[in-house]
């Protein structure tokens, strides 16, 4: 079997929290090989502007695999400007049913600012429950922090980035090298 050859990429964490009319994607730097740390310093949130249209989107999973992906839903998103939940749909549809695309192996958070998906390879778009969505190595214990974070006043960027120091904490496969992006919807 390939996994037993090869141990596989680990080390993400990526976290998006809507607070105060604003989101934040944030995401950390490691990338690991079985059990070294590779990198670091990798940055795993971008921003991208098709038409004009700000969008933010964080991953996880194979880089080139969630490039394959970003770029396709730059595509989508030229073709559908503003209209991001159109765009992340086609793109699972196309994810899902496609031969090629079916194999990629990596998740994404996409936010426009009023809108926080989270997209699967299953053909999922998921609108996460109580303004977070987290993927990754350790994107239950940031999705953990930052739900019970979410009682405080904080506001969004500080309770992600509390969150992300947290999984970081607790994750061996999260760092505290963080890239955070901000978006207002």
């Amino acid at each position: 079997m390939a996994e037993d050859r090869f141990p596989g990429w680990h080390g993400t964490t990526i976290i998006g929290v809507r607070r105060g009319g604003e989101v934040v994607v944030a995401g950390d730097g490691q990338v690991s090989l079985g059990q070294t740390v590779i990198k670091g310093s990798a940055r795993k949130v971008r921003r991208l502007n098709p038409g004009g249209h700000e969008v933010v989107c964080g991953f996880a999973g194979s880089t080139a695999d969630a490039f394959t992906l970003l770029e396709r839903l730059e595509k989508k998103l030229e073709a559908a400007p503003g209209q991001l939940a159109r765009a992340c749909v086609d793109l699972a549809k196309d994810w899902r049913m496609d031969k090629y695309l079916r194999n990629l192996e990596a998740m994404l958070i996409v936010t426009d600012g009023r809108d926080l998906f989270v997209l699967t390879g299953a053909g999922d778009v998921l609108e996460p429950e109580h303004d977070i969505a987290a993927i990754g190595s350790g994107g239950n214990f940031a999705l953990a922090a930052a739900r019970g974070l979410m009682e405080t006043d904080l506001d969004a960027e500080t309770l992600a980035r509390k969150a992300m120091a947290i999984a970081a904490e607790i994750c061996v496969y999260t760092n505290g090298n963080l890239t955070v992006e901000k978006i207002r919807g």
